[in-house]
């Protein structure tokens, strides 16, 4: 944790004497989120988890065709299970939203006059500050319907509030300031509760979308 903050850190004071450079972006779309570690059992029955996502962000140049991107973003996570089989015959969706802070070093590739490509990685921190899990149909042998709040505190919380990992980006963006863009956010940080080795898991969250860069 503390060489993220660093991270974080390191990436505001180099950007610090470019602000007169500064550009500005918002961007926004789909979500497909999984969980990471999922048991034998429940490999089989995993799928993508649908949500969305929109980001703010800031643009400051520190060379040539680099920059770095700090912003704000509100990413919706989770997973789903889908049950058929095993004496179980329904579905599991866990919803999650997490304010987020991104910090991403971005390259662009000049591809003439249209516009660039670019690819970008970097650290970010989240905190989760809402879910829901939706339980319907026959799981375990037993009727289970009904939905459920999930709690990030307390003794009996049902996941960790905090969230850390690393985003990989590509994507176009356009001289008239359009953006189309893919991601992948990696999850790094145990979101388990539980000390036991076997329940720790993780984010694996597979984003598309499309924003504009002033």
């Amino acid at each position: 944790m503390k060489k993220l903050l660093l991270s974080f850190g390191a990436a505001f004071l180099l950007s610090a004497g470019v602000q007169a450079q500064t550009s500005y972006g918002l961007k926004a779309g789909v979500n497909l989120g999984k969980y990471s570690n999922p048991s034998d059992l429940e490999k089989d029955f995993q799928k993508n988890n649908t949500s969305f996502y929109v980001t703010g962000f800031a643009d400051l140049p520190v060379g040539t065709n680099f920059s770095i991107q700090p912003g704000v973003s509100l990413q919706g996570k989770g997973n789903k299970m889908q049950y058929d089989g095993d004496g179980s015959n329904g579905s599991s969706t866990t919803n999650v939203m997490s304010i987020e802070i991104p910090v991403n070093a971005v390259y662009y590739i000049p591809t003439g006059t249209s516009g660039s490509v670019f690819l970008g990685a970097g650290p970010y921190l989240g905190f989760n500050v809402s879910g829901k899990t939706k339980v319907k149909g026959n799981i375990g042998g037993g009727t289970a319907e009904g939905n459920y709040d999930l709690k990030f505190s307390g003794d009996d919380k049902d996941m960790k509030v905090i969230d850390a990992g690393a985003n990989f980006m590509l994507g176009y963006k356009f001289n008239s300031g359009l953006l189309i863009n893919a991601g992948y956010g990696l999850g790094l940080s145990n979101l388990s509760p539980s000390s036991d080795s076997n329940d720790k898991f993780s984010n694996r969250v597979l984003s598309f979308g499309i924003g504009f860069q002033l």
